[in-house]
């Protein structure tokens, strides 16, 4: 269905893009972001004006990115950005879409007892997207953030510009090995956690996103193994490291943490009941 039919005002369009989709439980919502990354609008625009043409330019756009939304490409990556906490942040295909549940891990870090100038750490910052966040509701941290992969972060550089958050330090690091000597009050990660076999690597977004920052070892523990015991070098006094994880994995992350001498160790459950932060305190 196409301008060739007369179908091309804002509703029939959405209408047409929503049965393309309908596969999707997001149809509706691809679809109306969609329209509004075409026209450069907001939603309450689309609901004012439904009658609104499209014009040839307009309409050959929209369906390129319904096509593209059908193959199953990541709305994200279609639209160059995704909302997170307060912020708005660019994305590409070098970094991991930042989730709604990876604010848990931002919640969790607030909720701790540091001091007012923190010196905070995430570990495999991608977008920045925790990085950010933190600095945004504690602006007397110190917050930096590491990644491996040198676009995610010239693209972690951008967003703390964009989101007014200079002051947040992004490097080029894999894990702790270009990591200069440094006491941190709080490490934070989101580091790879899927298991290398798992089906879920072959549903929706994620087979469009990087598989580095997805896997890790048989368990989905392996980067996490590794994190724990080479972050003690990096902790002040007191200090707390926390991880997201999968919903099953807490019990092993927590052992992880005990086997490392850290203390106080707990999970947090996300809005459905399941376990997916967890941390410790390093006494040291």
């Amino acid at each position: 269905m196409s301008a060739a039919q007369g179908k091309n005002s804002i509703a029939e369009q959405l209408a047409f893009a929503k049965e393309q989709l309908k596969d999707s439980d997001s149809a509706a919502t691809d679809s109306r972001l969609l329209m509004c990354q075409v026209l450069q609008c907001n939603t309450v625009y689309l609901m004012t004006w439904p009658e609104k043409p499209l014009d040839a330019a307009q309409l050959r756009a929209f369906e390129h990115l319904v096509e593209k939304r059908k193959q199953g490409h990541p709305v994200a990556y279609l639209l160059g950005y995704r909302d997170f906490w307060s912020l708005r942040l660019q994305v590409s295909p070098a970094t991991l879409i930042p989730r709604p549940e990876t604010e848990l891990l931002v919640e969790t870090a607030l909720d701790l007892p540091l001091n007012n100038e923190a010196n905070v750490l995430d570990l495999g910052t991608g977008t920045g997207a925790i990085a950010l966040a933190l600095a945004s509701e504690k602006p007397d941290w110190q917050v930096a953030g590491i990644d491996k992969n040198a676009d995610a972060v010239a693209l972690a550089k951008q967003n703390g510009q964009a989101n007014k958050l200079p002051h947040v330090r992004f490097t080029q690091s894999d894990w702790f090995s270009n990591l200069s000597a440094a006491s941190f009050d709080l490490i934070v990660s989101n580091p790879p956690y899927v298991e290398q076999s798992s089906v879920y690597l072959q549903q929706g977004d994620v087979r469009f996103e990087p598989a580095s920052a997805l896997t890790s070892g048989e368990d989905g523990l392996d980067d996490i193994r590794f994190i724990i015991p080479n972050a003690i070098e990096y902790l002040a006094p007191n200090a707390w490291l926390v991880f997201e994880h999968g919903h099953l994995q807490a019990q092993g992350v927590q052992a992880l943490l005990r086997e490392n001498s850290f203390e106080q160790v707990r999970s947090v459950s996300d809005l459905n009941g399941h376990p997916r932060v967890t941390l410790g305190c390093y006494k040291a």
